[in-house]
C-alpha cells in the first residue's frame, strides 16, 4: 500500500508525494500586492515538502461571484500572468500547484454582506433557478437579500466558457492543473443539487433522471471549455453529497447520487475527484469542530462583524447559529473517508480525501486501508492546519518527520475562519497553538527544504 511519501500522478502530472494543501481562502484580492500575498501564504508550504498545493477559490468572472471579501479573481489574463512568480516559486521547491476556480452564485457577497450591498446597491447574483423557499423565507426575515438573475441557457454556456478562459490563463502562467470549487454551496453545487436546480432546459434534471444530471452536463460544458482553452491540463472537481443538510430539506444529493456523479465526471474526462459530505447551506458542516468563541468575542473585530452582517444584533444571531451548529458538526477525523472509499471502488481516477485529518497516522490509514485493508483515497489533504503551520509538511513528511505519531497543531477551533467575513486573512488566532508553533520554530522543526 502507498504511504504519504510515495509519488502519484494526476492527469499525467507527477506529484512527489500524496500530501496536499486543500484550497482555502487566501484573501489576497487582485491588488498590486496580491501575488506577494499568495507567495507569502503558499511558498513556505512548497518549501516544507508538500507535494501539491491548491490555491484557494479564484472567481472566473469580472464581477459578482465572490463568497467572501478579498477573494482573488482569475478573469484578467494580465493579473494571472503575474502569478507566474508564484508557480515558478512552487516549482523551484519541487512541488505542484493547481488553482481552484469557482463562482459563488447564491452564496455571493451580495446576498449576505451588508457593506458590499451598500457599496453596490444595484447588485444581483447569478442563480441556477429561483431561490428555494427556505432561502426566500430568510430573505423576508431580513437575514439575507436576494436579487437573483436566473441564467438563461446561453448564459450558462457563457459561464462555462469563463471557466475555460480562466483555465487557459492559468495554464499560460505555469499552473499544473485546475480544481473546480464543486461544493460548499458554490455555483457548481447549485447546478448539481436538486435543492437549487429546478431548471427545465438541458442543464436541469428531467423526469426519470438521477439527481445531479443537469449539474453533470454543466460540468461537461466546463470540461470542454477547459480543454478548448487549456489543452490537456489536469482537471479535478469536488463532488458533494448533501448528507449534512437539515432534515426539512427533502431534495438533496445522497451519497449514492454523489458516487454516480463521480463516475460520470470521470467518464467525461475529469482526472481526479474529491468527494465531500456537506450541507445544502453554508454552515459549519464545511469546517467541523469547536465553536469559534475567541473569534466571535474578539473586541477589535466586533465592528467588522456588525458591518458585514448588517448590525450587532445580526452578528450575535449568526454567532448563536454557529454555536448550535458546532454541536451538530463536532470534530471528526477524516469525516469524508467512507464516502471516498465508496467512490474509489467505482472510478479509475485518483480520489482525494480531506476533512478533519490532522495526524500522519490518519493519512496512512486512509491511504493504506487501515484496519479494514481497503484504501479510501490516493491523496490526502489538510486545510486549516496550514493556517496554523504554513510549513507543516516539514513535520509530517519524509525521514525527518517528527515521529510516527506526527500531527498538526491545529485544534479545529475555527477561530481562523470567522474573521474572514470581515476580509481578514486566514491565520491562526489561538494563543496555545501560536505559542507552540513559536517553540517549534525556535527548535528548527520547520527548517527543512524539500
Amino acid at each position: 500500500m502507498p504511504t504519504l511519501d510515495d509519488p502519484v500522478s494526476i492527469g499525467g502530472v507527477d506529484v512527489p508525494n500524496r500530501l496536499y494543501r486543500a484550497p482555502l481562502l487566501e484573501c489576497a484580492g487582485n491588488g498590486t500586492d496580491a501575488v506577494d500575498t499568495l507567495l507569502d501564504e503558499l511558498e513556505p508550504t512548497a518549501a516544507s515538502g508538500v507535494g501539491l498545493i491548491f490555491q484557494g477559490a479564484s472567481i472566473v468572472t469580472a464581477d459578482s461571484g465572490c463568497a467572501a471579501p478579498n477573494m482573488t479573481r482569475f478573469h484578467d489574463p494580465a493579473f494571472v500572468e503575474r502569478c507566474a512568480r508564484l508557480t515558478d516559486a512552487v516549482h523551484d521547491h519541487g512541488g505542484r500547484i493547481f488553482v481552484q476556480l469557482g463562482h459563488g452564485g447564491l452564496r455571493s457577497l451580495a446576498v449576505w454582506h451588508a457593506e458590499h450591498r451598500a457599496r453596490e446597491p444595484d447588485h444581483e447574483e447569478l442563480a441556477v433557478s429561483r431561490p428555494p423557499a427556505q432561502l426566500r423565507a430568510l430573505d423576508r426575515a431580513g437575514l439575507v437579500e436576494f436579487r437573483p438573475r436566473v441564467m438563461s441557457t446561453a448564459a450558462v454556456s457563457e459561464l462555462a466558457e469563463r471557466f475555460g478562459e480562466a483555465a487557459g490563463y492559468a495554464a499560460d502562467a505555469g499552473y499544473d492543473g485546475i480544481h473546480l470549487s464543486g461544493a460548499n454551496m458554490g455555483i457548481v453545487q447549485q447546478f448539481l443539487s436538486p435543492f437549487y436546480n429546478r431548471r427545465d432546459d438541458e442543464f436541469g434534471t428531467g423526469p426519470g433522471e438521477r439527481p445531479g444530471s443537469g449539474g453533470v452536463r454543466f460540468l461537461e460544458a466546463v470540461h470542454d471549455a477547459v480543454r478548448d482553452h487549456a489543452g490537456d491540463i489536469p482537471l479535478v472537481t469536488k463532488v458533494p453529497a448533501e448528507t449534512a443538510a437539515p432534515r426539512f430539506v427533502r431534495r438533496r444529493l445522497s451519497r449514492e447520487d454523489a458516487i454516480e456523479i463521480c463516475e460520470r465526471v470521470a467518464e467525461i474526462g475529469y482526472d481526479a475527484v474529491a468527494p465531500v459530505e456537506v450541507s445544502t447551506f453554508w454552515d459549519m458542516s464545511v469546517v467541523r469542530g469547536a465553536y469559534p468563541e475567541r473569534a466571535w468575542e474578539h473586541a477589535d473585530l466586533q465592528s467588522g462583524y456588525a458591518g458585514a452582517l448588517g448590525s450587532p444584533l445580526k452578528a450575535r444571531a449568526v454567532a448563536a447559529l454557529n454555536r448550535l451548529q458546532s454541536r451538530r458538526f463536532p470534530e471528526e477525523p477524516g469525516w469524508n473517508a467512507d464516502l471516498c472509499r465508496r467512490v474509489r471502488r467505482r472510478v479509475d481516477v485518483p480520489v482525494l480525501c480531506e476533512g478533519g485529518i490532522r495526524k500522519r497516522e490518519t493519512c496512512e490509514d486512509v491511504l493504506g486501508g487501515g484496519a479494514d485493508g481497503e484504501p479510501a483515497c490516493d491523496l490526502v489533504g489538510m486545510g486549516r492546519p496550514f493556517y496554523a503551520e504554513p510549513r507543516l509538511g516539514a513535520r509530517l513528511l519524509g525521514e525527518w518527520r517528527s515521529g510516527e505519531d506526527a500531527r498538526a497543531l491545529c485544534e479545529s477551533c475555527n477561530n481562523c475562519t470567522v474573521p474572514q467575513v470581515t476580509g481578514a486573512p486566514g491565520v491562526c488566532r489561538t494563543p496555545s497553538v501560536v505559542r507552540e508553533r513559536a517553540r517549534l520554530e525556535g527548535e528548527g522543526s520547520y527548517e527543512r527544504e524539500a
